[in-house]
């Protein structure tokens, strides 16, 4: 049972209504190069309009340091929107002052506005209260669609709800709903996780441990597990510091480790692979993918899996050669009837360019907000709905 607002709560004929999006997107030459963020806050727009509200929508772009940067304009990302929407979409200079609030009320009902970058402000990233009532004021209810930014406490996230009726939109309210699957699980439960450092996982490992039947280790981090077992791990990137945090870990029989890996004598697209048992590291080398015997093994190990959770690449999978680990697992998982949710950032990314998003069951569009969800954190954009 959700403790906030959706969308079905609100009467929105008339209203002004301000939405918070993720339209982060990359740019090229001065177009959207990749927009699937917007494409992704379409369900909540769709709705807006079909129940008359008039459309107030404000995002970040990159990060200004609170500084204006023409390159960072949200005109890219206006042209895009209009496109896709077939609508008009008039992009302000601001955000915030007269001049907006002015152009806000004489808004038409069918037309969008899409606000400056928010991050022009230095206000935005501190949560000044001041600034979120500046941004308040262009509005009668307030509604958040940015997964991506619910693990910020910003003043578009987290203060603006202290002055408006808010409410989650459509994609907030998706993947809520599909990360709380990691709370109660259809079981067999596994998790894969990848990255490069323990560091950034460790409470991630923590809490999905006394969860999951099973935990899948790869990418850089797994080396630091490797050297924890006593393997000679060559040039693998490890952290030292966390040898000891790992051999902890692997005290519990969940956690599985590669017992293969493809290794280079560098991070170049020039390096040379060759595949070594996890132990058998030579010394000038280093592990950068997960082997084909761990990739076979692994697939036997997941395949009685009714929801599976996989955040963060197995290996350096930008570099073609050492992309196939995760590439193979990618493609099981698509062809899997299980469950399967995956935790946004570069995991995202590598399903995305196989081109089977659609074959999984969520695909999340917030790396970070997924992981410190994974965590088991409250994210302060969700417990700020929650307070509101």
């Amino acid at each position: 049972m959700t403790m906030y607002k959706t969308l079905k709560d609100f009467d929105f004929t008339g209203k002004r209504v301000i939405v918070r999006v993720d339209f982060n997107v990359p740019l090229k030459e001065g177009k959207v190069d990749n927009d699937k963020r917007i494409r992704s806050a379409l369900p909540t727009i769709n709705y807006l309009h079909e129940h008359e509200a008039k459309i107030i929508l404000m995002s970040h772009l990159g990060r200004p340091k609170g500084k204006i940067v023409d390159e960072l304009r949200m005109d890219p990302v206006a042209e895009r929107l209009s496109e896709l929407t077939g609508k008009k979409v008039t992009k302000l200079d601001d955000c915030v002052g007269e001049d907006v609030e002015k152009a806000v009320k004489g808004m038409a009902q069918e037309e969008i506005i899409l606000l400056e970058n928010l991050r022009f402000h230095a206000e935005e990233k501190e949560n000044d209260d001041a600034f979120a009532q500046k941004l308040s004021r262009l509005a009668d209810i307030y509604i958040n669609d940015a997964f991506g930014a619910m693990h910020r406490a910003h003043a578009s996230v987290e203060a603006i709800t202290k002055h408006l009726p808010s409410g989650a939109g459509l994609l907030v309210e998706k993947e809520l709903e599909m990360l709380s699957k990691v709370d109660d699980p259809e079981r067999p439960f596994y998790a894969i996780l990848g990255g490069l450092k323990v560091s950034d996982k460790i409470k991630v490992i923590d809490n999905l441990l006394k969860k999951v039947d099973k935990l899948f280790i790869g990418g850089a981090m797994m080396c630091t597990f490797g050297l924890a077992k006593g393997y000679e791990m060559g040039k693998s990137v490890i952290e030292p510091d966390k040898v000891g945090l790992a051999k902890e870990l692997m005290k519990n029989e969940k956690l599985i480790l590669p017992t293969d890996t493809v290794t280079g004598e560098s991070l170049t697209e020039e390096a040379k692979a060759e595949t070594y048992g996890f132990d058998k590291v030579p010394k000038d080398r280093a592990c950068l993918d997960v082997g084909p015997e761990t990739v076979k093994s692994w697939k036997g190990l997941l395949n009685d899996a009714k929801t599976i959770i996989w955040n963060g690449p197995l290996g350096l999978s930008e570099v073609p050669q050492f992309a196939e680990g995760t590439n193979e697992i990618a493609r099981f998982l698509a062809d899997s009837s299980a469950t399967i949710i995956i935790g946004g950032g570069d995991s995202a990314a590598a399903i995305d360019k196989l081109g089977l998003a659609d074959k999984v069951t969520h695909v999340s569009t917030g790396g970070g907000a997924s992981l410190e969800y994974l965590e088991g954190k409250t994210l302060p954009g969700i417990a700020a709905l929650e307070k509101g």
